[in-house]
């Protein structure tokens, strides 16, 4: 072995230039492997951060169109007399209620509005409007910057006061501006800014930073009508383990509230929304590394071609090694071993290359290089060198002697 491992090198040496195109093939293949994969992992790590930052414990319950035995409207085509499906005070009262729902956490309701915010000349319309309570803070995991959320004595009292979004600051007050304690206009409303969000940029449907969050109160006094009800309840479940038992929770004690069989809201569960995106990321990736290992086998073409070049260029030789005792399986396993030295040697290197290329932002992705990635690209680099390179050694393994030496 360590004689063909010598012949191997010696071979690769004397052709130094088509031993490194011919690795080149390798190199691109295993190199493209480890990047898309990593680019398909930071995606997905991207996703989930961003879903993760609205709270992977959340549920929001929305209000839906439904069908009942009562309250305002006309029949249906069916008879059916329709109402318009609403979320109250009292459901919020009944998911607090623990004996309810054992595994929900937090619940506050959501009064969405939509306003344009002024403040010495400076106009900006508001991205998110948010009438709420405070724990609404811990259930969407906002965190304050500078000053304070408000209390439950401000929405006790429908005091005007407001936390903003860096994005709302920026355009209202420009950048390196305190604002706290500032008088703003919203919707006609004179406000008084308390605190200030931690950034939290875009989570890719909405930038979350441009949001201004007040008591649910002084929301449906000034910028929403109070009896039109809430837009949604968020409601955190305990740990996202028990997400499905929050959310069928929320379920029963909804129906029981409304008196309805057929729910007339909707309960989304963030958890699920975390599973799916998981799960489409995941075959993102597979299909990335797939189109990647198409490169590895062009390599593996590129290896078969030259060694046939090789064992073609290297007739005579392999015939006087013959005639002077050489075997067939010495023959067999020199040009085996040089086909593997070749795509080892360009897996090692497209395996350095593909990790360095991990370290820029690939189409505004920033890869995260998977270990298997790296392990199955150089294996599946070896295994493409010993099959792409079984053809050309058993070929050259099985020359006649003297048909070699007569070969010009």
């Amino acid at each position: 072995m360590i004689e063909s491992i010598r012949l191997a090198l010696q071979g690769i040496m004397s052709n130094r230039l088509r031993s490194a195109l011919t690795m080149l093939g390798i190199l691109i293949g295993v190199a493209a492997v480890i990047l898309l994969i990593a680019v398909g992992a930071g995606s997905s790590a991207a996703v989930q951060n961003q879903l993760a930052g609205l709270g992977t414990n959340t549920l929001t319950v929305f209000p839906t169109g439904g069908f009942g035995g009562g309250g305002p409207g006309g029949a249906n085509r069916t008879g059916t007399v329709s109402r318009q499906a609403r979320l109250t005070a009292k459901d919020v009262t009944a998911l607090e209620d623990k004996t309810n729902v054992p595994d929900v956490a937090e619940v506050a309701p959501v009064v969405n509005a939509n306003a344009t915010a002024t403040y010495e000349g400076a106009t900006h319309d508001l991205g998110q409007g948010v009438g709420t309570t405070p724990n609404y803070f811990q259930i969407r995991n906002l965190e304050i910057a500078s000053g304070s959320a408000f209390s439950e004595e401000d929405v006790t009292e429908h005091r005007k006061v407001v936390v903003l979004g860096q994005t709302v600051v920026d355009n209202l007050f420009g950048e390196g501006v305190d604002p706290l304690g500032a008088k703003v206009k919203i919707g006609g409303s004179t406000w008084t800014v308390i605190g200030v969000l931690e950034s939290k940029g875009t989570n890719g449907f909405q930038d979350q930073d441009d949001t201004a969050i007040a008591p649910v109160t002084a929301v449906q006094d000034s910028l929403a009508s109070r009896s039109g009800g809430y837009n949604q309840i968020t409601v955190q479940a305990k740990s996202r383990g028990a997400s499905d038992a929050a959310s069928a929770e929320v379920t029963s004690t909804l129906l029981s509230t409304h008196k309805v069989t057929t729910a007339d809201f909707q309960v989304l569960n963030q958890a699920d929304l975390l599973d799916a995106s998981e799960a489409s990321n995941q075959v993102f990736t597979v299909l990335l590394g797939a189109v990647a290992a198409i490169s590895l086998l062009v390599g593996g073409i590129g290896v078969m071609n030259i060694m046939l070049v090789t064992v073609t260029e290297r007739t005579r030789e392999i015939g006087i090694r013959k005639a002077i005792g050489a075997r067939k399986r010495h023959i067999l396993s020199q040009f085996l071993v040089e086909s593997v030295l070749l795509s080892m040697l360009g897996g090692v290197i497209g395996v350095f290359v593909g990790i360095a290329g991990s370290h820029f932002r690939i189409v505004g992705v920033a890869p995260v290089v998977q270990l298997y990635s790296v392990v199955l690209a150089f294996s599946v680099a070896v295994l493409v060198g010993l099959f792409f390179g079984i053809y050309p050694a058993n070929r050259a393994a099985s020359l006649r002697p003297i048909e070699a030496l007569r070969y010009e």
